[in-house]
């Protein structure tokens, strides 16, 4: 059986609002020529995120369960789930409803078309939508961010990325072979693409499109605090 086979890793931390139609989502994904290997990583919640997949569970007995007896964070999470992936490639999903698990075919499909061990699904290959996306000033100033640290990593890098904060990364096994994770948190975004420049990989992009939530749907991320430490993580491993 030479099928290819992808482990997709969903770190979770209190999403009982959304795990169940994520996991719904992602098992519901045929991807042509391609097996999946579905990891889920309680990472501690408090809510009833558990017993939701418990629930999912039950009918879906193949799906693997990791639980995390307190939260360590979004980059201990992911790296959990590699540690368990027996896929060929890798692929992270968020739980909330960000991100539409039927673009991780994008990822799949340029992966094969150009024989790529890396690929990223990009949302900011475009100019701000101030109707939709960008019509806060909060995420207004997110869209920015986002658009200087992979500008920044770009620079510091020597290859043109434009959304190096993305979720959807897909990577082979063997490109993140002997490459060691320190990430606890968010800086897990940072610290792995330099880490797979510095290898030697070339990232392709594929544009994507996602629905952002706001900070009053459970948004985690820090836009000034996790911005500082992804600055500070590109000039950690880049010298």
């Amino acid at each position: 059986n030479n099928m290819m086979k992808l482990s997709i890793i969903i770190p979770v931390f209190n999403e009982e609002r959304t795990i169940f139609q994520v996991l719904e989502k992602v098992d519901k994904v045929d991807i042509d020529g391609i097996k999946k290997q579905i990891i889920v990583i309680n990472d501690g919640s408090t809510d009833s995120t558990a017993s939701k997949i418990q629930n999912f569970l039950v009918k879906h007995p193949d799906i693997k369960i990791i639980n995390h007896t307190k939260n360590q964070g979004k980059g201990a999470a992911v790296i959990s789930g590699i540690n368990n992936a027996t896929g060929d490639f890798i692929i992270i999903q968020d739980a909330d409803l960000e991100y539409n698990p039927e673009d991780i075919k994008k990822l799949t499909g340029l992966a094969k078309d150009k024989e790529a061990e890396v690929v990223y699904g990009t949302r900011l290959n475009r100019l701000p939508r101030f109707s939709r996306d960008e019509r806060t000033p909060q995420f207004l100033l997110h869209y920015i961010g986002n658009k200087f640290l992979s500008l920044l990593t770009s620079i510091l890098y020597g290859q043109w990325i434009t959304d190096m904060e993305t979720c959807y990364k897909l990577f082979s096994k063997k490109a993140i072979q002997g490459i060691r994770l320190n990430a606890r948190g968010f800086e897990f975004e940072p610290e792995i693409t330099a880490k797979l420049l510095k290898k030697g990989h070339k990232i392709y992009e594929t544009s994507i499109n996602t629905k952002p939530r706001g900070y009053d749907e459970g948004k985690k991320l820090n836009t000034f605090k996790d911005g500082a430490i992804a600055l500070w993580t590109l000039f950690k491993y880049r010298f």
